[in-house]
């Protein structure tokens, strides 16, 4: 783990902690790069301007990126978080100066398995940015799955589906994939799924999705960059359709997709 490009200590760690006010983004290190890492680095700099107004030194990263993924064996999970540690509890206001820290960790085998989702009404605060407030959304991750389910699926007071605690979720319907059109953060994973998915020929949609009136015989997955591509057989007590072929393709096409270099 390092701050800058040097080890972290746990004083630099201690901001991050205590006031947690900053961003991030995690991606998956495979022979030397990461799908779509342009993209990640895109949405640091936009998630930069939105919390602290100032503009992120992209090749900066890079480089401090590179700095430790030639220290380990892919595949690794690699996470770069943006934050100030100057910034106070009761002074947030003054001019921010972001540092970067970047820590990796083995890959964990990406589980296949169909996944039982529990619903709840819950929406993460300023959800277009990826930022490290999780308190919200681990919290009902683990009640979830403390009452048995795999994970937890957000919607709002409507019912209208959004997305999960660290995931988008994707429907398929007649042929269709059908992304929810929600407050919720636009992955990296499921915007380069949508150009496998104008590769294999398979229209999709943006359209809002009603948790009491999801489409007759429809299919469901998850996706990040941690997660790759992974059904959901149901939500509560609602079956969800199976489409194992299709998914296929789509976890084929992703993996296609070449690393980019850091």
């Amino acid at each position: 783990m390092e701050l800058d490009g040097v080890p972290a200590t746990a004083d630099d760690l201690a901001a991050l902690a205590l006031v947690n006010y900053g961003h991030f983004t995690t991606v998956r290190l495979e022979r030397g790069g990461v799908r779509g890492f342009g993209l990640h680095l895109d949405r640091l700099a936009r998630d930069c301007d939105a919390l602290f107004g100032v503009p992120l030194d992209i090749d900066r990263i890079r480089g401090l990126a590179r700095r430790l993924a030639v220290r380990v064996d892919p595949p690794a999970m690699l996470r770069i978080s943006v934050f100030d540690p100057d910034l106070s509890v009761a002074h947030p206001a003054r001019d921010a100066r972001p540092r970067v820290l970047i820590n990796v960790r083995p890959a964990e085998p990406a589980a296949s398995s169909p996944m039982r989702l529990h619903a709840v009404c819950h929406r993460r605060d300023l959800p277009g940015v990826k930022h490290v407030g999780l308190f919200g959304a681990v919290r009902e991750r683990r009640l979830a799955q403390r009452a048995g389910f795999d994970d937890v699926l957000f919607v709002d007071p409507d019912g209208r589906v959004s997305e999960g605690a660290t995931w988008n979720i994707g429907f398929v319907v007649a042929g269709e994939v059908w992304w929810p059109v929600a407050d919720c953060l636009p992955g990296v994973t499921a915007r380069l799924l949508d150009g496998v998915l104008a590769g294999i020929g398979m229209p999709l949609r943006r359209e809002p999705i009603w948790l009491g009136s999801l489409p007759a015989g429809c299919a469901a997955f998850v996706t990040s960059a941690g997660v790759g591509i992974r059904p959901v057989a149901a939500i509560d007590g609602h079956s969800l359709a199976a489409e194992p072929a299709l998914l296929d393709r789509l976890r084929a096409g992703y993996e296609a997709i070449p690393p980019e270099a850091l």
